[in-house]
């Protein structure tokens, strides 16, 4: 906790919320030398922290050792009588949470300078905030500039016959101990397949359903069918192109079955909702200032992230642009820069990459490779089955694509394969640079790596530029010119 809760009564800088838009944004503020104060309603860190991105990569990282245990016989390794210790995974998942929880506490922020104090905040006017504690205190402070970074919410659907049912979201899933024999997810986002498919690989029987004819429909088809086929062979049974009509609830409350619109009914212990997030904007009093919202429901910003009122900022998830720790992150510090410097930097969402963390893992940057072709660009792909590293470790069902326009550049990419999050970095830096084919070419890779794939589509984009037109004939006249100089 904060080491002072008294709550100022005139700052520049008000940051509200303590995710990671809050956090980069207080500390990025406190840093310039400006009075900052965050106040944070609930815990430090955040959804990223404490329900997204730590947890389920925790999760995720114990059912992928479950499911490589089950397939060690492909190796010639047999392991028998894999167990799963539910209470024990989710033990390693609050582990990691912890492990990680203080470079997002209060005492951390406070080091740069800033104030923390755990309350709510509701605006009162465009210049004033009031600030309750836990205990009832209230306090208004006067600021120059504020930032909101409340983030968001799970959307929760309104199902006939579920009214008393306790539906899990990704928000309290992580308070289970005891595994869900039969799970039902609904929605086939980055979300619910990657909690679906980590479920059913450490023993759940899940059922996902979703209105949708493909899972991960913001994805290339090319991706989408290769997690599905993942999916399911771990022992996800998708049910697309339908939505759950009714359910009747079981007399614990907690399971019960679900009617489909298809007539088909799936009998379940626990339901998993993964159908999108809301901003979190109840209770703040943005009536009271100048902020607007978008069609969306989501806080309307300029590129330079400021607000219909133009002493009010939004970063994080709340700004309703892409969903991801890292664009918070970095939103948070343009935020903050423009608010307490007068400066007038802009987003950038061009380059931004994104993970799915399904096995086959899904990343992408830039320009989807679907579609690409009918806007004049060329798209270059490597099958991972002609991926020396892929071969050796048996996991040839993926691939990588780069989309190159007329001049050679880099202008997006897909990876679908183990570790494709990381391979994709070296992809962002080319599409935010402009570089070009030939640049990533040029640059020896190590071997035998999953980024092999990258490096061949750049070299095969380059060879075929040297093999047609202009180059080609410069080439040609070159090769002749030497071999008559050398005779």
């Amino acid at each position: 906790m904060a080491s002072d809760q008294s709550i100022p009564t005139a700052v520049d800088l008000v940051v509200i919320g303590g995710g990671t838009a809050g956090l980069v944004a207080a500390k990025t503020a406190a840093r310039f030398g400006v009075s900052t104060l965050l106040v944070e309603r609930h815990r430090m860190g955040g959804d990223c922290l404490w329900t997204g991105c730590v947890p389920s990569k925790s999760l995720i990282a114990a059912a992928a050792v479950a499911a490589s245990a089950r397939a060690g016989h492909r190796f010639g390794v047999t392991v028998s009588d894999v167990a799963v210790d539910f209470a024990a995974v989710m033990a390693h998942v609050r582990d990691a949470i912890r492990t990680i929880e203080p470079a997002d506490s209060a005492e951390a922020v406070e080091e740069t300078g800033a104030r923390v104090v755990l309350g709510t905040a509701r605006f009162d006017g465009g210049r004033q905030l009031v600030v309750t504690l836990p205990d009832g205190t209230t306090g208004s402070v006067r600021f120059r500039q504020a930032i909101i970074a409340t983030g968001s919410a799970p959307v929760m659907p309104a199902i006939p016959g579920g009214e008393s049912l306790a539906v899990l979201s990704s928000d309290d899933v992580w308070e289970l101990d005891e595994q869900p024999a039969r799970l039902l997810m609904l929605g086939a986002g980055a979300i619910g397949c990657e909690l679906s498919q980590a479920f059913a690989r450490l023993g759940s029987q899940v059922t996902l359903v979703h209105r949708g004819q493909r899972i991960l429909p913001k994805e290339d088809r090319a991706a989408a069918d290769l997690v599905a086929e993942s999916m399911t062979a771990d022992g996800v049974d998708l049910r697309l192109g339908t939505t759950v009509e009714r359910i009747e609830p079981a007399p614990d409350g907690l399971g019960g079955t679900a009617h489909l619109a298809d007539g088909s009914t799936v009998a379940f212990d626990r339901m998993l909702v993964a159908l999108g997030r809301r901003p979190r904007l109840d209770g703040l009093g943005l009536e009271t200032t100048g902020v607007t919202l978008d069609d969306r429901g989501f806080v309307a910003v300029d590129a330079s992230l400021r607000t219909t009122d133009r002493r009010i900022w939004a970063a994080g998830d709340v700004s309703g642009l892409p969903q991801f720790t890292h664009i918070a992150g970095v939103n948070g510090s343009i935020a903050a820069t423009n608010a307490a410097l007068g400066l007038r930097r802009t987003i950038d969402v061009s380059a931004v990459p994104r993970v799915t963390f399904t096995h086959p893992e899904v990343a992408v940057v830039g320009v989807p490779t679907d579609g690409a072709g009918e806007r004049g660009l060329t798209v270059r792909e490597v099958a991972h089955s002609h991926t020396d590293r892929a071969i050796a470790e048996g996991e040839t069902a993926g691939l990588t694509r780069i989309v190159v326009d007329a001049r050679g550049r880099v202008r997006g990419a897909l990876v679908v394969g183990p570790r494709a999050g990381e391979t994709i970095g070296e992809a962002a830096l080319a599409v935010r640079h402009g570089m070009r084919a030939r640049d990533l070419a040029a640059a020896t890779h190590p071997y035998p790596t999953y980024s092999d794939a990258l490096w061949n589509a750049a070299i095969g984009e380059v060879r075929d530029r040297l093999e047609r037109g202009a180059t080609a004939r410069v080439i040609g006249l070159l090769a002749a010119v030497r071999r008559f100089v050398t005779r």
